[in-house]
This record gives structure tokens, sequence and C-alpha cells, in this order.
């Protein structure tokens, strides 16, 4: 408990501090770049000064069911946000990296407030119609970040329950469309559908010769 609150101070730490420099500042994130299915999915967020929310961390350390709830605070209390995407056939165009910069680069774009910086996780650069500062580990150290993290998780989260429906087959609801025992297993009863990237399925039918 006592590491977790030491984080979750941290996290608005460095916003603040970076705020004094760069009054309006988004954290960028993205969602979805190792999964086999799907859509690459990114969230940009300007969080208003002196705003805290407990329990913000990296998405991936939040449970699913507390990551939905977040994301409704987050929507309400930011001063701004966007969520984008790049599609499969995006992804096998360019490659995974790319369209996740892509999907960076449009939820930047959509906000409805001009940031003057891009505060974005990892440390390669995406191009942005603002400067951009990378930050490795952001969703771990930055509030911005964290909360743009959840976005673009819960909606990517969302979206295959989606391709769930439309796929049951696949139990993309479960696994998220990760590369799970499961999910290989219906790749090889079934095989792909639509909505599978062919690229990130290459070793898997290797392996199957």
């Amino acid at each position: 408990m006592a590491r977790a609150l030491k984080i979750y101070k941290e996290l608005f730490e460095f916003d603040n501090g970076l705020r004094t420099q760069v009054p309006i500042f988004c954290g960028v994130d993205e969602a979805g770049r190792g999964p086999l299915a799907g859509d690459v999915y990114a969230a940009a967020v300007i969080l208003p000064p002196d705003l805290e929310i407990p329990g913000l961390n990296d998405s991936k350390k939040i449970p699913e069911a507390r990551r939905e709830e977040l994301a409704l605070i987050i929507k309400e209390k930011s001063a701004a946000y966007a969520i984008a995407s790049a599609s499969v056939e995006e992804i096998e165009k360019m490659n995974i990296l790319q369209a996740a910069m892509l999907a960076m680069r449009r939820a930047v774009e959509q906000l409805e407030i001009p940031p003057q910086l891009a505060l974005v996780d990892g440390n390669r650069p995406p191009q942005m119609p603002v400067p951009v500062q990378t930050l490795v580990h952001g969703d771990a150290r930055s509030a911005s970040i964290a909360a743009a993290s959840v976005l673009a998780k819960t909606a990517r989260d969302a979206a295959l329950r989606e391709l769930d429906a439309q796929y049951p087959q696949y139990g993309f609801a479960a696994h998220k469309g990760y590369g799970t025992k499961a999910h290989y297993a219906a790749i090889e009863a079934y095989g792909p559908c639509p909505a599978h990237r062919p690229s990130f399925l290459r070793k898997f039918y290797e392996r199957q010769k």
C-alpha cells in the first residue's frame, strides 16, 4: 500500500514539475502492439492543474474493472482527451511500430485543446504537430501518460469485446487478441479471421509446417 501511494504521488509530482515549464501538455500512450488481432489504439490526455485521480497508475497494473472506472473519471475530469486507432490494414502496410505512432499522432491531432508539448511513453518520438518529449516507462512516471494508457487500453478492450461478438469462436473477450494457447488453438481450428494481423501469424504457420 505504501509503495502504491508513493508511485501515485510521484505520477502527479512529475506532471506538476513539467507544468511549470510547459503549462499545457498532453500525455500520450498506445495499447495493442503485441496482440495477434485487432487495431492498435492510442490516447492523448491533458489533465488540469491540481487534479488528482486516486488509484491512477500504469494501466497494465490496474485490474480491468478498476480501469473501466478510472476511464470514466479521466474522461469527465480531464481538460481534453482523444482516442484514435490504426487499422489492421495499416498495421500490415506500414508495420506495427509505425501504425502505433500513427494512432498516437491522430489522438494528439484530435484534441480540442492544442497542447504545447506531447509527452509520449517510450523512447521513440512519433511525428507530431507539436514538439515531442519521450519518457521511458512514462505510464509509471507521469499521471498524464498513465491516464492516456488507461483510455487506450479500455478502448482497445471494448473493441475486442465487439470482435468477440462478431467472431465468438476465437475468444477475443478473454485474451484480448494476445497469443494464448486457447487463441492459437482457435486459429488452428478455424483459420484466421479478417481481424487477425497476417504478419503476426507467420511464425505460427511456420511452426505448423
